[in-house]
């Protein structure tokens, strides 16, 4: 199990590259080009697809495994990515926990939600796509 954990903590990472960089996307592309009233919603969208890109490529090295960890490795993704994201906007950017949370607000077109969930699904979709399961 501390494997498959730390396994999936490498994965994570690269998901955190793909998101840092979709962020610089975001800001030098998206934003300048359509404003930020769609860019956010975009990026939240680009990024659902890099998580579940990411899990197409990276799942396979998991091998046949039980759907529950499957879920376990998108969970695993999830806890980190909320961990960072709050960590990171209050303790390193000094925002409150109320302006941390923002991100889970859907009525400001923020998708970080819908990011969430395909990051918990996406260990278990890749795996049923790829035939492992």
């Amino acid at each position: 199990m501390m494997t498959l954990l730390l396994r999936a903590t490498r994965i994570w990472l690269v998901l955190l590259l793909a998101a840092i960089l979709n962020a610089a996307l975001r800001e030098q592309l998206f934003a300048p080009w359509l404003g930020k009233t769609a860019a956010l919603p975009l990026s939240g969208i680009t990024l659902s697809a890099l998580v579940f890109g990411i899990a197409l490529i990276f799942i396979p090295r998991f091998g046949h495994l039980r759907t529950t960890l499957y879920f376990t490795i998108g969970l695993v993704w999830v806890v980190l990515t909320l961990a960072f994201e709050f960590l990171l906007g209050h303790f390193l950017l000094g925002q409150s926990w109320r302006e941390t949370t923002q991100v889970l607000m859907l009525t400001q077109g923020n998708l970080f939600a819908l990011v969430l969930v395909v990051t918990l699904l996406s260990p278990w979709l890749a795996a049923r796509l790829r035939g492992l399961l």
